[in-house]
Parts: C-alpha cells; sequence; structure tokens
C-alpha cells in the first residue's frame, strides 16, 4: 500500500473520503419522494497526519493554503489499490467525449493489468477527479471503456489521456472550518488537528 502525504507529513488512518454532491429532497401530497440534483460533485479529504519535526510546514502550510490552492496525491483506497495490477500510469483516450459523458473509451496500447473499480482517476486536460464504477482490463489490444463519475465536466480529445493511479494530483482548498494552527503538548508533541481539503473545482 502506498503511503500519502499532506505537506510532507504521512497521513494516517482513517481517511475520510466524502462525496459531496447537493441532492434536493421532497415528499409530494401522495407522499412520493421527488429528488434533484444540480450535477455539481466536488471530493473532500478528511484525515490526521504524522509529525515529525515539520511542524513549520504544516502551519505555514496553513496560512498558504487560505486564499490559494495546491496539490497533493490523490489517496487511493487501500483494497481497490491492491487489486491494481496496472503496468503504467497512464492511457491515451481513444475517442472525442463531450462534458456530460459518463463512458470515455481509452486505447488498451502500451498498458495492460487492471484499473479496479473504485480507483480515483483523472484526464491530462483538466484537475478534476473521477472513480471508475466497473473493472477496466487492460490486457491484450484495441480499446476498452471506462466508466466514470461524475460525469466528465471538460470535453476530451484524442490528445488526451487518462492519468490513474498514484500520478492522480488532487487540486484543493484547505478548509477553513478547521485550520486552528499548531496545537502544543508539553511544549514537544505538536498536532495540527484533523484536516479537511475540498477539491478546487
Amino acid at each position: 500500500m502506498s503511503v500519502y502525504y499532506y505537506n510532507g507529513s504521512q497521513i494516517l488512518a482513517p481517511l475520510q473520503i466524502t462525496s459531496n454532491e447537493p441532492v434536493y429532497s421532497t415528499d409530494s401530497v401522495s407522499l412520493k419522494q421527488l429528488r434533484a440534483s444540480q450535477g455539481a460533485q466536488r471530493w473532500e479529504i478528511s484525515f490526521n497526519v504524522l509529525t515529525n519535526n515539520n511542524a513549520a510546514d504544516l502551519l505555514l502550510g496553513s496560512i498558504d493554503e487560505i486564499d490559494s490552492s495546491r496539490s497533493m496525491v490523490m489517496p487511493q483506497l487501500k483494497e481497490v489499490s491492491d487489486r491494481n495490477t496496472l503496468v503504467t500510469d497512464i492511457s491515451s483516450v481513444a475517442a472525442a467525449a463531450s462534458g456530460g459523458n459518463s463512458l470515455v473509451t481509452v486505447l488498451k496500447t502500451g498498458n495492460s493489468g487492471l484499473l479496479p473499480r473504485g480507483s480515483f482517476v483523472k484526464f491530462s486536460n483538466h484537475d478534476k477527479v473521477y472513480i471508475v464504477k466497473q473493472d477496466v482490463n487492460f490486457s491484450g489490444t484495441g480499446t476498452v471503456s471506462v466508466s466514470i463519475y461524475p460525469a466528465l465536466t471538460v470535453a476530451l480529445t484524442t490528445s488526451h489521456s487518462l492519468v490513474m493511479r498514484d500520478a492522480v494530483d488532487f487540486t484543493y482548498y484547505r478548509s477553513v472550518d478547521d485550520i486552528t494552527g499548531i496545537t502544543y503538548s508539553d511544549g514537544i508533541l505538536a498536532d495540527p488537528g484533523r484536516i479537511t481539503l475540498i477539491e478546487a473545482l
């Protein structure tokens, strides 16, 4: 399993990854429930970190992240990562896809192995992170379809690539709800508290 870092500090379990997609719900007179979504979605990640003589980096990072976006490697789910047998982290898009599509066709050429459902991926032309909804087998030749959530936010052409595994960058803002600085215990142990990152869209 990969070890993931935030501003030089190792991310500790439990790690919480949340899909934030506002859904509005109402009950009709006949008690049927009606639901609607605006189609907007973002990932939010919450975790604690191990501090090893880098309290200054964490404190300065919390200051810098108030008004600017940063990026880090998107953590992959352990059981998903354990099933991943891909040879490379990039595969070329095989057919153009417009924004709103949930199915993207990519080339198997130059790659082989399994991209498991639940893998976080992105595309080379924009920062949005997606999750794969079904296993994708890259073995053999030709093309393969990749089912993603949410639907594409930006159109793709054959000059773009699917980016996978630890090559997936998560571009984020630090949540202002939990920026507390650094707490010292006995003047030695530094604790930045729970850290929440919000995907920058």
